[in-house]
């Protein structure tokens, strides 16, 4: 069983593509197993290598759920192996949902239900994040005896700060979405019902912009540390897009009063 699903949308207007990836593992409420680690990682590299059209990739859950977390079977199993081949695991396991970071589209997070652990932090590693206001959300490692996973001890106080991340991670504390948007961990909240469209309506933003801008503009945000290192980043990043045809069609579409149509170029 693949646990993942993907369809991609094609834009109006545009030579551009938006993909969707479902996480579907209807017995265990998409819980985050090896194999769909695995399907989810081969799918997202898929999508990079083969699809140059590609602007967007929206991750989003069937069965009403975005994802359970940890999968318990699998989380029962280390009781019974070696810490060093747990570590081994645990890393190259939180690596395969974790590439979306390293993803050369921005990846959205439509987060149409609970969220719980590894999977909320997966969220927490894309790009934007979108939540439903009546959503679960929890850090709960403390509360099943484990030090938090997924990156989230880094990714938490990368998005909502260290005084979120001391409390949420220290108290395994549930909130709901309405709270989780108070405290930063999300751009906005939709019902369940629209979460996925509205996702989408952020990714066609997005995928009528620039492609190459936009690609060093995701790349820059994870990489540059100090003001220092963004100007420079921005002015090298700058000098390569106004070469580009996508920065003349940009010039002309202000002359002529016109939207821009952009394609790679």
């Amino acid at each position: 069983m693949k646990n993942v699903q993907c369809d991609i949308r094609e834009l109006d207007d545009s030579n551009g593509r938006i993909a969707v990836l479902y996480l579907d593992n209807p017995r265990t409420r998409n819980s985050m197993t090896l194999e769909m680690g695995m399907s989810f990682h081969d799918t997202i590299h898929k999508l990079a290598g083969d699809d140059p059209q590609l602007r967007a990739l929206v991750i989003t859950g069937n069965n009403d759920v975005f994802s359970s977390g940890g999968d318990f079977n699998l989380l029962k199993s280390f009781a019974e192996k070696d810490p060093e081949e747990n570590k081994r695991y645990m890393e190259s396991f939180y690596r395969l949902f974790l590439d979306v970071r390293n993803m050369p589209f921005p990846v959205i997070a439509a987060v149409n239900g609970h969220a719980i652990g590894a999977s909320l932090a997966l969220a927490l590693a894309c790009d934007l994040r979108y939540f439903v206001p009546d959503g679960k959300y929890a850090f709960n490692f403390v509360r099943i005896g484990i030090h938090p996973g997924m990156g989230s001890s880094f990714l938490l106080k990368e998005v909502a700060g260290l005084t979120q991340a001391q409390e949420l991670l220290l108290t395994g504390r549930y909130i709901s979405g309405e709270e989780a948007y108070r405290r930063g961990l999300c751009h906005g909240l939709f019902s369940r019902e629209e979460i996925l469209d509205r996702a989408l309506e952020v990714a066609t933003e997005i995928a009528t912009a620039a492609p190459q801008a936009v690609r060093m503009c995701k790349h820059g945000l994870y990489i540059n540390r100090t003001l220092d290192n963004a100007l420079e980043y921005e002015a090298a990043s700058q000098a390569q897009n106004y070469a580009t045809d996508d920065f003349r069609e940009a010039i002309q579409a202000i002359e002529e009063k016109r939207k821009p149509v952009f394609r790679d170029e």
